[in-house]
């Protein structure tokens, strides 16, 4: 079986690829459990609790990666690095998720035969 890495690398507001591939990675995992997902770059933003999309005429969909864990998808990893260029913290992240330099980042990637990036 194909093993599905989902990334995220843009962030929430101003397109609907975030969504799309929250979407995308609940709808693969009635099919594979051979999945993890990634937040890399301004995909970090995706986790980010606080957010106040309403005032620009946005969905707040960041709860919904709570589902995650409900459709037992336990390999969500985050890139450190980028983390820290935004000035955020783990603790700030709506969903628990396991932190990863970029190194560990690209070697566990490099495990997946298929990846999908949003």
């Amino acid at each position: 079986m194909n093993k599905v890495a989902f990334i995220f690398h843009t962030p929430p507001h101003g397109s609907a690829a975030g969504r799309e591939g929250l979407d995308a990675v609940l709808a693969a995992s009635a099919l594979s459990e051979e999945l993890a997902v990634f937040f890399i770059d301004d995909g970090v933003y995706q986790l980010k609790s606080g957010q106040a999309p309403a005032a620009i005429h946005g969905r707040d969909y960041a709860p919904t990666f709570g589902l995650l864990e409900l459709y037992d998808i336990e390999r969500v990893y985050v890139c450190a690095e980028s983390l820290a260029e935004r000035g955020l913290t783990q603790a700030e992240l709506t969903i628990d998720t396991i932190l990863c330099d970029a190194h560990e980042i690209g070697r566990r990637l490099a495990e997946h035969h298929v990846r999908l990036t949003f």
